[in-house]
């Protein structure tokens, strides 16, 4: 599948949308998204389909296969996958698969303010509250898979330890190379002097997001 079947893939399980709706909105036969994507036919979509799908999904033509404008070039959406597990800010959370339950449209430019490879990145839940009042128990997250154990420095990580999916800040000791793995609400233990080679790291929490209620 190409790139921009790739974008219009995402994008519509992104917003909840279905191929037969997008379908009958640009005047086709309910097959003819779901044709466009899965089988390649059309090759291209046309200009006058392309146009309405694009101002309906909110994302520039370019990403849909047209020619971006002069202003507007790098204006384009990355689906950031949304994955159906939970990184514990607590006592900790099992995960033994990470499918995606949906994707997440970000602009291809502000994430690449975040990190250098925005196509690493993916979003999962904290549950827990032991890293209050940074992360809230239901705060989203935006987790950089490029910057794990190879570019580890102080922040905020998901890591997994004895199969136990964890979201906690961890330092490096500067001469020694040992790490700490703390939580900043108080009322929980903090693992100090830990051996990294018995951590694996996931990925360094590069943004996070939560509900208003």
């Amino acid at each position: 599948m190409d790139s921009v079947r790739t974008h219009l893939d995402h994008l519509i399980r992104a917003r909840g949308e279905d191929y037969a709706a997008l379908s009958r909105l640009i005047g086709r036969n309910p097959a003819y998204i779901q044709q466009f994507i899965r089988r390649g036919s059309p090759r291209r979509l046309a200009e006058a389909d392309r146009k309405i799908l694009a101002r309906y999904l909110g994302v520039s033509e370019s990403v849909l296969g047209g020619a971006a404008a002069p202003d507007d070039a790098a204006a384009t959406l990355i689906a950031v996958p949304q994955l159906q597990v939970s990184a514990s800010a607590g006592p900790g959370a099992l995960a033994d698969a990470e499918p995606a339950i949906a994707h997440l449209g970000f602009d291809l430019r502000w994430l690449k303010r975040l990190t250098p490879s925005p196509r690493d990145v993916s979003a999962i839940t904290v549950r827990g509250d032991s890293m209050h009042p940074t992360l809230m128990d239901g705060d989203d997250i935006l987790v950089d898979g490029s910057d794990a154990a190879d570019r580890l420095r102080d922040g905020i990580y998901v890591l997994r330890a004895e199969g136990t999916l964890l979201v906690k800040r961890v330092a490096r000791h500067p001469a020694s190379g040992r790490i700490s793995i703390r939580s900043d609400n108080p009322a929980y233990p903090d693992w100090e002097d830990c051996d990294p080679a018995d951590v694996s790291l996931i990925g360094r929490v590069i943004w996070a997001g939560r509900r208003l209620v």
